[in-house]
């Protein structure tokens, strides 16, 4: 991104520099191309002493909405960077104070294109949740329906996108001028970031989601979302089924029950991930309610990850090595799912899981956390080169959300047991004789049709040949360099050659006028001169 980004939300960019410069990152943006003194005067320096990690979260509460949910959304990216860090962000806090009713109003008046009083019998004017992108109110349809009203905060989209801006920017600065964060890649890391927010502010997106979880749900009785009321849901306000219940971390449930009430979320959460493929992205606490009749409701589905038949088939081969403690199969499925390039050491990489598994998935010293081995494994994954899907991710984060509720609930809560049945129920259908016989059927009906296309493939390559139109195209890789090295010598060659012809043309200039300067000869000196000063200055400050 070109510093014109950055200079043309100046006011809003030096709000940022000071936020961060305040907790204690001075050093860090003194390393970035920034408007000359704009760092030095804005330096204060932070009064407690927190770690780097800490100190980021704190920035990113500070600095509002879009880098709140930048923050979430980055801690989706277990592959990229460190698990401290990822159990950091995870503590940025959603709750914001509330925008006027007023504003908010419009923003509903403007979506539904009408007064709310067309729409809702009663509408309750206090929001019960204010979040960094929305507020929900409480209202009854017209049909005595009781309803919760997610509305976007009126101007959001405007700000968010000027942030993300400067934080495209922030990232490419970073990743040229700091050694230390390359191998984070985060231009591709913030823009990753970028389009996960922008889906979040389409709330259809979130409908969509709710509605198919539904559609998908075995067990209703045990775990649903709340349903969409369709024809009052557009991009900034979704309307949907109120809810009586509280969140997990207030629910006054007696020891069975709440045993009973983890056991169903981590089953219906490992369903989602292994079975179906479609799963809720985040179910932390506050996402999460027990209902009277203790069933849960899955809030939020802003965020949600999609895992194909092959991406499920060899989760669940990493679920059950990392229970064996198996390193080398890890790696093994790793580097098949994930191609690995040129950098990856995978021995060194199944030493680090091996460590990783110990600490985090260790059934012998009584500590087994799957969702923090997750991580930790996704991590070792990218550090060598192996790049996995971002649904991973997402279920790495899921799968560990739900562990910390589950523990919660039941203090003995083993994640292990009650994923036995799922892996059982997917195993069935990796190995149900309907399975080996619609897979045995695709690979024939391929290799036939493969078959029936090569004499026609033969006989087109052969035709090509025979009239001259066989091209065959080489890429030469690495030498990209090497040709703008070329380049750069071949002009300072050139601007070298044209400098002597100044000096000598001038000289014979000035030998003809019998040792007298014209203007002429004068000027053909000082052209020499500005162009040899150019080419020197290239070359001292290029070291070459």
């Amino acid at each position: 991104m070109k510093p014109v980004a950055f200079l043309g939300h100046a006011v809003r960019a030096k709000e940022i520099i000071a936020v961060l410069a305040k907790h204690g990152f001075a050093d860090l943006l003194a390393q970035i191309e920034l408007p000359a003194g704009i760092l030095r005067r804005i330096l204060p320096q932070p009064a407690v002493r927190r770690s780097h990690y800490e100190r980021l979260r704190l920035a990113l509460e500070e600095l509002g909405p879009t880098f709140i949910k930048a923050g979430q959304l980055l801690s989706m990216r277990p592959d990229a960077i460190p698990a401290p860090l990822v159990l950091e962000l995870r503590k940025l806090q959603n709750a914001v104070q509330a925008e006027p009713f007023a504003d908010m109003r419009a923003v509903l008046v403007d979506e539904l294109e009408g007064e709310p009083a067309e729409f809702f019998a009663t509408f309750n004017e206090t929001p019960v949740a204010s979040a960094s992108l929305a507020q929900v109110y409480f209202a009854t349809l017209p049909g005595g329906r009781p309803v919760a009203v997610k509305i976007q905060r009126p101007g959001l989209r405007r700000t968010v996108e000027a942030d993300l801006d400067l934080l495209a920017w922030f990232a490419h600065q970073l990743h040229q001028r700091v050694d230390a964060l390359k191998p984070y890649d985060l231009p591709s890391v913030a823009a990753e970031v970028a389009r996960g927010l922008r889906r979040e502010l389409d709330f259809r997106n979130e409908a969509r989601n709710q509605r198919y979880f539904n559609a998908l749900n075995p067990h209703p009785e045990r775990v649903f979302a709340p349903d969409v009321v369709d024809e009052l849901t557009t991009e900034r306000v979704l309307v949907m089924d109120r809810i009586d219940g509280l969140a997990v971390g207030s629910a006054a449930l007696s020891p069975e029950t709440a045993r009973t009430v983890a056991a169903h979320g981590a089953v219906s959460l490992l369903d989602q991930v292994l079975v179906r493929g479609f799963f809720h992205a985040d179910p932390h606490a506050g996402n999460v309610l027990v209902t009277p009749d203790g069933r849960l409701c899955f809030l939020d589905w802003g965020m949600a990850g999609h895992l194909t038949k092959r991406l499920r088939h060899a989760l669940a081969d990493l679920f059950i090595a990392a229970a064996d403690q198996d390193a080398e199969r890890i790696v093994r499925i790793a580097a098949e799912l994930g191609s690995p390039g040129g950098r990856a050491d995978l021995r060194a990489m199944e030493r680090d899981i091996t460590l990783a598994l110990r600490e985090d998935f260790n059934r012998a010293i009584g500590h087994v956390e799957l969702g923090r081995a997750m991580l930790k494994l996704l991590f070792i994954f990218g550090q060598n080169g192996i790049n996995m899907t971002r649904d991973y991710s997402l279920m790495a984060k899921a799968v560990l959300s739900i562990e910390e509720v589950a523990s919660a609930l039941d203090p003995d809560f083993d994640l292990k047991a009650h994923a036995r049945p799922v892996l059982t129920e997917l195993h069935k259908e990796r190995t149900s004789p309907r399975a080996l016989w619609r897979e045995t059927s695709a690979a024939l009906r391929s290799t036939l049709t493969g078959l029936r296309d090569l004499p026609s493939e033969i006989h087109r390559i052969i035709r090509r040949v025979e009239h001259d139109d066989l091209t065959i195209r080489f890429q030469h890789q690495g030498l990209d360099d090497l040709d703008d090295a070329l380049k750069i010598s071949a002009n300072r060659i050139a601007l070298g050659f044209i400098s002597g012809c100044l000096v000598i043309g001038s000289s014979l200039i000035v030998a003809a006028k019998n040792g007298d300067v014209t203007l002429l000869s004068g000027a053909g000196y000082v052209i020499a001169a500005l162009i040899g000063a150019y080419v020197a200055y290239g070359i001292f400050r290029e070291g070459r």
